[in-house]
């Protein structure tokens, strides 16, 4: 039954030359065409996790500052290019942006969305700009071999189709770059970071609002009201005492006041344990697990209670070792290997590493080892050091 359903997707005699992968029509029978998430789509991840979590916003800002902060070198080649229209590009993306910030833009995306867009304005067969597209407004065609041939981007009801056909004449620049976080459970969208928090989200929301909701109510727990007389109170003199205490007695404003009661009333508090208050440690789990997700150490955000580093220095040189330098990596290799057909010559974006100053103590060392080296000629300790 599988294979009579299969069998329109299957050509009758396949050149040995083909390019397209055999997988390819089982890919285009299960698409669908519409970004999936597992619990959360952008909006909820951006409200929830960025803008309203502080752990969640500073996390994600470290690792977008910082990756802005790395300088790229153009190398054709062995050779370092100090000018190229393809730096003067990147150096100012667009108008209304400077390379530092259109970095930045492009790894917050990825960081709270799992996928980052750059569309590329070409003029006269020249790319002359590079614009960031919010990833929520974008959506992935599927041509008939099941990979994108168009992207579909949508603003107050409108839609617009940008093909996937190169923007430059001679070579084979794509109107859209996509950038993704690996997925394993879908063939086109990325798997945002934030989601594999959206549980210690969450909780670190929920107690940040039980925490605010106990202190408005005087930062003390809730209490109950005994009736010590005979009988029970009429709805009428139930209703008039709710509100009196609603009015008079709950909230900050009212904290400390003192209540005076008759008529048979007594007010007994209901008392918490410590072990049930101890919403602070709560918090402080849910912080890390955060920070964790987004590849920051708990150190850097101030969260107690994580020893893992023996101090800042370690666990600053542990951020950029572990996710931010294998991030900017990621994004120049694909950044170069997308617009380097518009450009003559074996171009390639790399990191210089060289210049960041957290990795100036592992600079310092590998000089000194090379340099104590006897048996290397001063032509192989250049090259130790990555200057050829």
């Amino acid at each position: 039954m599988l294979g009579s359903l299969l069998a329109p997707f299957r050509p009758k005699s396949a050149p040995p030359e083909a390019k397209a992968s055999r997988t390819a029509a089982l890919v285009a029978l299960l698409t669908t065409g519409r970004p999936t998430w597992s619990r959360h789509d952008y909006a909820s991840l951006a409200r929830d996790g960025f803008a309203r979590n502080a752990i969640a916003y500073r996390a994600v800002r470290m690792i977008g500052e910082a990756a802005a902060s790395v300088p790229l070198v153009l190398m054709d080649g062995p050779r370092e290019l100090d000018t190229h229209p393809m730096l003067d590009l990147l150096a100012r993306p667009n108008p209304r942006l400077t390379g530092s910030s259109f970095m930045e833009a492009l790894i917050s995306h990825l960081m709270v969305a799992g996928n980052a867009y750059v569309e590329a304005v070409a003029v006269e067969g020249r790319v002359r700009e590079l614009h960031v597209l919010r990833p929520d407004r974008m959506r992935v065609v599927p041509g008939p071999d099941g990979w994108p041939e168009a992207y579909d981007y949508t603003l107050c009801g409108r839609t617009l189709r940008i093909s996937q056909a190169s923007v430059v004449e001679g070579g084979d620049v794509p109107a859209i770059l996509h950038l993704t976080a690996f997925n394993p459970l879908d063939d086109h969208y990325g798997f945002p970071p934030l989601e594999a928090a959206s549980q210690a989200l969450d909780l670190h929301n929920s107690a940040s609002n039980w925490n605010k909701a106990l202190i408005d109510n005087a930062a003390r727990p809730s209490g109950a009201l005994v009736y010590g007389g005979t009988g029970a109170l009429s709805d009428e003199q139930f209703e008039r005492l709710k509100g009196e205490l609603e009015a008079s007695f709950q909230g900050a404003t009212n904290a400390g006041r003192p209540l005076l009661l008759e008529g048979g009333l007594d007010w007994r508090p209901l008392s918490l344990s410590p072990k049930d208050m101890d919403f602070e440690a709560a918090r402080n789990a849910a912080a890390r697990e955060i920070a964790l997700a987004v590849g920051v150490p708990p150190m850097l955000l101030g969260i107690p209670g994580d020893n893992t580093y023996a101090n800042y220095a370690e666990a600053n040189r542990a951020l950029w070792r572990q996710s931010v330098v294998p991030l900017v990596k990621r994004t120049a290799e694909s950044l170069s290997t997308w617009l380097t057909p518009a450009y003559e010559g074996a171009l390639r974006l790399v990191p210089d590493l060289d210049q960041i100053e957290a990795l100036a103590s592992e600079r310092a060392d590998l000089w000194t080892r090379v340099g104590a080296a006897d048996f290397l000629t001063d032509e192989e300790k250049r090259a130790a050091v990555g200057y050829g």
